[in-house]
């Protein structure tokens, strides 16, 4: 799967996981948030959740801290 995080309104880093056959641009098009902290692929692995590789049309890539942060966000997630 693909993701891109997003820094939501009030400033904290918001993950959105997407299919790999939708494209990175063709998906922030439909997305409010201006700006755009990282992106590149997920998987859930034996050991956890990684993040890996970038998404040049939107000129960013993965960063080291997105696999925690999704792993907190599906751990506990905002109701």
């Amino acid at each position: 799967m693909k993701y891109i995080m997003f820094e939501d309104f009030s400033g904290d880093p918001l993950p959105i996981i997407i299919p790999n056959r939708i494209g990175y641009l063709e998906f922030r098009e439909q997305i409010p948030y201006t700006n755009v902290l990282s992106a590149g692929y997920v998987q859930l692995r034996p050991t956890g959740i990684t993040c890996h590789g970038e998404a040049k049309e939107l000129g960013a890539a993965a960063r080291p801290e997105d696999a925690k942060i999704i792993s907190e966000k599906l751990e506990a997630p905002e109701y």
